[in-house]
């Protein structure tokens, strides 16, 4: 249990520091998603070079989110089976994909196509494993800790962010893309190791004798019931439709065509959201069980809006790198409250489920990628951008005024 009469630092790493099985689940997470930012990049990077179209390198983002659609089916399967073991198939899976990519890669022989494959694999690893990798930590850590977990798994995320975008780039610019790929490939066993002592944890708490259809249609019914969980989905659906398909999507075209930098560039550009999103987190997790979530939550979101609207609008690098980390920041609260949330307003035996359809309001982003990819074609990146970040803080706005309880929710 953390307690407020630690240290400040040793009060933010608490669930690192007292609970063994989640440290190693957050090593796992941080080679995991080093491999995935890393790989994400390079092949981002390589479609755009390959194409230089914008459109399609929104369709490689389309193609490399698709998996999160099945995210109420991979929500069941966390509620009914081991959660370890899933996560142990997904490393393995992409650890084997990653080498393939790498290898076709380093033989000259991976065209636009082969790129779509790649993405594809690497959704595939991460998007469906996700529900079993976010309920594992309550499992592992308790309600009260839960907050300081996912706050310490963010870190591990943007930590990710923070190196596999500066390596990639730097990769790319000076020893190509590759071998960026094959450091992925290393990140991913490295994450698959450290799981193996975990397999006696990860059993379901509750059995279900139901097919998975009914679970998913069952857990809907339930989830939608409550009126906080509703409003934390679909601030988590506007912003999967407004702002995460531009980060994915399209920061190499800002990187080259709005700012004037090369692929190194682009990676110290990702860099300063990561730094920013570690720095948020590191806040996040020092404040352990505090009262305020909704309204951080809710609050965070819009500011993060609002950075992006200021963003789409700079053509100067070193302003352009400030804000960026900014973004980073209110990204934090966004990224850590919306699963902290939803598991604290949904019961135990719904819990995959609700990260199930978490991921399928994530998982809008492949068709919001394309919408967002034609409409940058016809009217430009920067344009689009600052549109669909205000449409964000508006439509945070009206959820918060539409549930009030929630920015008082916090226990």
């Amino acid at each position: 249990m953390l307690t407020t009469n630690r240290a400040p630092v040793v009060q933010a790493l608490g669930s690192l520091r007292d609970n063994r099985p989640f440290r190693l689940l957050w090593l796992s997470n941080l080679f995991f998603f080093g491999g995935v930012w890393t790989q994400t990049l390079v092949l981002g990077w390589l479609a755009y070079e390959t194409t230089r179209s914008d459109l399609l390198v929104a369709v490689f983002a389309a193609v490399r989110l698709a998996p999160l659609l099945l995210g109420p089916f991979a929500g069941a399967v966390a509620d009914r089976h081991n959660r370890v073991r899933l996560l142990l198939i997904a490393c393995s899976w992409a650890l084997v994909s990653a080498g393939v990519v790498a290898a076709l890669t380093s033989l000259d022989k991976a065209p636009y196509w082969i790129l779509l494959v790649g993405g594809l694999a690497v959704g595939l690893a991460q998007s469906p494993s996700q529900p079993a990798r976010a309920s594992l930590v309550l499992d592992l850590v308790g309600r009260q800790n839960l907050s300081n977990a996912n706050a310490l798994n963010s870190l591990a995320m943007n930590m990710t962010q923070v190196i596999g975008p500066a390596v990639g780039g730097l990769m790319i610019s000076g020893l190509g893309a590759p071998a960026a790929l094959w450091i992925s490939t290393v990140w991913y066993g490295v994450s698959l190791v450290t799981l193996m002592p975990l397999r006696g944890l990860g059993h379901v708490s509750h059995a279900h004798a139901e097919s998975a259809v009914r679970m998913v249609v069952g857990g809907l019914r339930e989830i939608v019931r409550s009126r906080l969980a509703r409003s934390v989905l679909l601030v988590t659906l506007a912003a999967n439709i407004f702002l995460w398909p531009i980060y994915q999507a399209f920061m190499p075209v800002f990187a080259q065509e709005s700012l004037g930098l090369d692929a190194a560039g682009l990676g110290w550009l990702l860099t300063c959201g990561g730094v920013g999103g570690l720095l948020g987190s590191i806040v996040i997790a020092g404040l352990g069980d505090f009262r305020w979530k909704g309204a951080m939550f809710l609050v965070g979101t819009a500011c993060w809006g609002a950075l992006w609207s200021l963003f789409a609008l700079s053509r100067n690098p070193a302003t352009s790198f400030v804000l960026m980390g900014g973004i980073g920041v209110m990204s934090a609260a966004f990224g850590v409250l919306q699963t902290t949330l939803l598991l604290m307003t949904t019961e135990p035996h719904l819990h995959g489920r609700a990260l199930g359809v978490q991921e399928l309001a994530i998982g809008i982003m492949p068709l919001s990628s394309l919408a967002l990819g034609t409409l940058a074609d016809h009217y430009g990146v920067a344009p689009t951008t600052f549109t669909s970040a205000l449409l964000l803080v508006t439509t945070t706005a009206a959820l918060a005024a539409h549930t009030p309880k929630l920015l008082h929710y916090g226990t």
